[in-house]
């Protein structure tokens, strides 16, 4: 049985690996404050996307994002407030993605992403 933080942190690894891959730069990992945490902050062409990224090993007890509930979006709209307070630049757009890694063992990962859904 795989650990769950261990699948958490494998699940961020290929959500960063595929995002990267689509031509994203990824500017922060696991950026913290006291009101929480932001999985990954990523830019593409000025935009900057604020990602949640939900691993499972499998979809048996449902699909990782009908694990991101509206208060979780509530919660990560006031996290990139606060990243955007915090940072160094004004970004021109920023928008709140998903991303769904489902590791089955044995099978190579499933991803998807979903571009602003909040």
């Amino acid at each position: 049985m795989v650990d769950k933080d261990d699948l958490g942190r494998r699940g961020e690894d290929y959500a960063a690996g595929f995002l990267a891959a689509a031509g994203y730069r990824v500017l922060v990992r696991n950026w913290r404050c006291d009101q929480g945490e932001i999985d990954l902050v990523v830019e593409q062409g000025g935009e900057v996307a604020f990602v949640e990224v939900k691993t499972r090993s499998g979809t048996r007890f449902g699909h990782p994002f009908e694990a991101i509930t509206a208060q979780k979006l509530a919660r990560l709209r006031r996290l990139a407030a606060a990243w955007c307070d915090q940072a160094a630049t004004r970004p021109a757009r920023i928008r709140i993605d998903a991303v769904a890694v489902i590791l089955r063992p044995g099978d190579d990962p499933v991803i998807e992403h979903l571009v602003g859904v909040f």
